[in-house]
């Protein structure tokens, strides 16, 4: 009899617990003796899943199931209606419903019922752009609510409407993370750190899992700095088993968090590591037959650190957007790393240098996992990664599949031609590989608990792979930076180097014998060195991804130029010498293929404007050297004792102080004419001025002793109709930014602009969507271009005309073009201001065609309704990377106030030449 008893009492708790109570709240007319028990089966909703709950009701006795009213977050059921995507509203059909009518349980007062929650978009899928962007929206927690009419009690409880269960927003992530720590095994390391800031001042959340600190410090200050500087060392403890206890890391990645499962299956796969023992999952076989694989957490914690960056855009988390705040693709930024988001991440991914790399996106037809298509960036050593790569694909593939109701997935290099390369260094993983790494790209097909599913097991077989296959994972890891420090340029890489017909072309070593150089040089000396200023950032930039920068420590003579002590020199032989030449070395002609993923022109020297040396003499710098470890930028020297001195117009940093002064009332002059070292297009001011600023800036500067032809500045006031990068550098570069009514110049690179605001103001268009809008508005009788193609790109050697529209740039400057665009014939009274070279005027890009456009114009000047109009095919704000072009737009700025030009100027416009410029000797006074 007792043992009945006991068990009657569990059935009834068991019962019992399967339903959560919940307590009435509806506002003010609700008293507290109206407050009645709902009990509910399960309080999460899915938005991508539906799902019926059961619900027990009971107001202490019965009541006419005819009079209640049953609603859900203030609203009856059947208000709640679908998304109509014609529409563009909810006015679709109601997706709540009861779909078992009340009725009383037994002979008792207790009321049961169950309702379906629907989709409320009509798909478990919500990755669609129009759906993604509104399903926030719903999410949040609401009252459902059962009221009896005739008695006016009320029962309620809260139930949570998600995308899925474990959707986490971005001021969720902290609070969880710190729920895992408090609750994790307490034999796992866990560690928390902020990467630092986003843009709007949110933290980049970070986590490191390992077995205990001393395997985090051992790998950080032991393992890596002996396998980037003595790697053989390592192989040779590998090979006759002397290696010991060791760890290797594996980097999990999300750069779009509206590719949400990127960020929540990181969570979820913190939750297990962190708190369980054994965690089980199934996988196939390479013939598709499944099996069960037990994860013994503990056995795999002795060979892998597990890293979290649960996502690198926590504004976009918080705004469900694939931007950035300053409307960057960050995925795109990771080379160039002009957002702080990018470089705080990179410079921890060079520091971790992970083993593994793994990085989650969205959304594709097909469930994709790399290794790319070719062409694949000669900067890898190809044949070290390619086994790993398609091994781990395989291993994260087959779990996916295995725990989804995916069906197969596509590994591009087997099962596409091209068009999904990895040239280019600008993608996470694509860096993470120049630097040792199993980069993967990893595309999801659906937005919806099922994806969810498949990366959180995708996730479980690659730290299942990495920790089976760690030794000679890590062997070909320590083969690949052995390679680098030995200078070894191996053949065996040039098998995968082809053509787009699949012809082996190898990498292009020129006029020598190894594809890398023995070192770069980077001046430093002005008279040696067009932009110190850039060099200087170059240098910050290698020294923050961990890289070996020296400085001469004695004069050295190299084909015929002698470099003074203190010359940067950036040697190859390191282990990431792959990394280093991707970003410094001119780039690769893609041009027979189809198509590439992607823009590839990273080149850092041409893009910027700085002044590099390759050099390929191994023992030109030996014992010449000492190691950098930090820099400071290159100081503004004021030594005259003049009143007033010339700001040269040679770097960005010029363009921002001019821009300082005027905001701050300081007189600033256009110079017009040459003077000895002082060129037109220089800036004159007070010296009691620019001390003010010398500080913050890194300025080439001229005392002012010379009779000058100029003309006083004022700021120009720009409204900006194009892209955020231009946004971002106008901004950047100190101009005003203001709407079209209050602006001085309309600048525009998306062709928005229309033919009614260019009345009164002057025009600065850049690129195909400006050169589309003058065409097509008909503003300039005798121009033409030729229509390109979107993912056409090259950087080109031009011809530069001499005027203040090109001050401070040289007769031939390399200048960039990312959309197959130039154009073909200009006005008849249009001044040409850049033009392609006539020869070897190609130098690296994806660009069907390029033959054609040897000798064609760039950028061109004119006048509409007596404002000055200018035209530039090339690209002076792309991704903000081509800060070399800057200065154009800044130019153009400038002289578009001023309304004229000296060494264009019209006869009809000598009147306003005359109105502006003024001859001044600066004799220290101003007359």
């Amino acid at each position: 009899m007792k043992k009945y008893i006991i068990l009657l009492l569990t059935i009834l708790i068991v019962v019992t617990t399967g339903f959560q109570t919940g307590v009435a709240q509806t506002g003010q007319s609700t008293s507290k003796t109206n407050i009645n028990k709902l009990r509910v089966d399960q309080t999460q909703l899915s938005i991508t899943e539906e799902r019926t709950i059961k619900v027990q009701v009971d107001f202490g006795k019965k009541v006419d199931l005819n009079k209640l009213q049953w609603t859900f977050g203030g609203k009856k059921l059947n208000a709640w209606r679908q998304w109509d995507d014609k529409a563009r509203e909810y006015s679709g059909s109601s997706f709540i419903s009861i779909t078992k009518n009340p009725s009383y349980s037994g002979k008792s007062s207790v009321i049961e019922a169950e309702i379906t929650f629907g989709l409320p978009y009509g798909t478990t899928d919500l990755s669609p752009r129009p759906i993604r962007v509104l399903y926030p929206e719903l999410i949040g927690e609401y009252k459902l609510e059962v009221k009896d009419l005739q008695s006016k009690k009320v029962a309620s409880t809260t139930l949570k409407l998600n995308v899925y269960d474990e959707f986490t927003k971005y001021e969720e992530i902290k609070p969880t993370i710190n729920d895992v720590f408090a609750k994790a095994k307490k034999d796992r390391y866990l560690e928390y750190k902020s990467l630092g800031k986003s843009s709007e001042g949110r933290d980049i959340h970070f986590v490191i899992l390992a077995k205990d600190e001393n395997a985090v410090d051992n790998y950080l200050n032991e393992t890596l700095p002996t396998a980037l500087t003595n790697p053989g060392a390592l192989l040779k403890k590998l090979e006759n088993g002397t290696m010991g206890d060791y760890q290797v890391p594996i980097w999990f990645n999300n750069v779009h968090p509206d590719e949400i499962e990127g960020v929540d299956g990181q969570i979820e796969l913190l939750k297990k590591l962190a708190l369980e023992d054994e965690v089980l999952f199934k996988t196939t076989d390479e013939h598709g037959n499944e099996r069960d694989v037990t994860l013994k957490l503990n056995e795999v914690l002795d060979h892998v650190i597990i890293l979290f960056n649960f996502t690198s855009n926590p504004d976009g988390r918080v705004a469900n957007e694939r931007l950035n705040a300053e409307e960057f693709d960050l995925i795109r930024d990771n080379a160039y790393q002009t957002q702080v988001e990018t470089i705080a991440v990179s410079q921890e991914v060079a520091k971790w240098t992970p083993l593994s790399f793994i990085e989650l996106h969205g959304y594709y037809e097909e469930f994709i996992i790399e290794p790319a298509t070719a062409p694949h960036n000669p900067n890898y050593e190809y044949d070290l990664l390619v086994d790993g790569l398609l091994g781990q694909a395989h291993a994260m593939g087959r779990a996916g599949i295995a725990n989804s109701k995916f069906e197969s997935y596509l590994i591009p290099q087997l099962d596409y031609e091209n068009g999904w390369d990895d040239v280019t260094p600008s993608y996470p993983a694509n860096s993470a590989m120049l630097q040792g790494s199993l980069g993967h790209v990893i595309e999801v097909p659906t937005l919806s608990q099922d994806t969810l599913y498949a990366i959180i097991h995708l996730g479980l077989g690659a730290i299942d792979f990495v920790a089976k296959q760690k030794d000679e994972l890590f062997k070909q890891q320590l083969a690949l930076f052995k390679r680098g420090i030995d200078g070894e340029d191996n053949r065996e890489v040039d098998k995968w180097l082809v053509n787009a017909k699949g012809e082996e072309i190898g990498r292009n070593r020129g006029d020598y014998t190894n594809f890398f150089p023995d070192y770069y040089i980077i001046p430093k000396n002005r008279a040696l060195q067009k932009n110190a200023l850039e060099a200087t950032n170059m240098i910050k930039y290698l020294l923050r991804h961990g890289l070996k920068v020296e400085e001469t420590t004695t004069a050295v003579t190299f084909n015929g130029v002698t470099y003074p002590e203190g010359t940067y020199v950036v040697p190859m032989n390191q282990a990431k010498r792959g990394f280093i030449h991707a970003i410094l070395y001119p780039g690769e002609n893609l041009s027979d293929w189809e198509v590439t993923n992607d823009k590839n022109v990273v080149n850092f020297p041409a893009l910027h404007g700085f002044d590099i040396v390759e050099v390929h003499q191994a023992k030109l710098f030996k014992d010449k050297t000492s190691t950098l470890t930090e820099i400071q930028k290159p100081k503004t020297i004021i030594q005259s004792n003049v009143d007033t001195y010339i700001i040269s117009n040679t770097n960005n940093d010029a363009i921002k102080v001019v821009n300082d002064l005027l905001k701050d009332g300081k007189k600033v002059e256009l110079v017009f004419k040459d003077a000895g070292k002082i060129q037109s297009g220089d800036y004159l001011v007070r010296t009691q001025d620019l001390r003010g600023y010398v500080n913050d800036y890194s300025l080439d500067v001229i005392p002012a002793e010379s009779l000058l032809e100029t003309a006083e500045l004022k700021q120009p006031k720009v409204a900006v109709l194009g892209s955020p990068e231009s946004k971002f550098v106008i901004k950047e570069l100190g101009f005003p930014i203001v709407n079209v009514k209050e602006a001085d110049i309309i600048f525009d690179d998306a062709g928005n602009a229309t033919k009614e605001i260019l009345s009164d103001k002057a025009y600065v268009g850049v690129g195909e969507g400006a050169l589309y809008f003058v065409k097509e508005a008909g503003l300039l009788p005798g121009y033409d271009y030729l229509e390109g193609y979107n993912w056409y790109e090259a950087l080109f050697q031009t011809n530069v005309e001499r005027s203040l529209y090109t001050a401070g740039y040289g007769a031939k400057e390399p200048f960039y073009v990312s959309t197959g665009v130039w154009i073909t014939s200009v006005p008849e009274d249009a001044n040409v201001l850049i033009k392609i070279a006539d020869s070897d005027y190609f130098i690296t890009g994806f660009w069907p065609g390029f033959e054609e456009a040897q000798g064609k114009v760039l950028a061109f000047t004119t006048y509409y309704n007596d404002q000055p109009f200018t035209l530039f095919a090339n690209d002076l704000t792309f991704r903000a990377h081509t800060r070399h072009s800057y200065r154009l737009l800044a130019n153009s700025f400038f002289i578009s106030s001023l309304k004229a030009d000296l060494s264009v100027a019209k006869p009809v416009q000598i009147y306003e030449v005359l109105s502006i410029c003024k001859t001044r000797l600066n004799n220290g006074r101003y007359s």
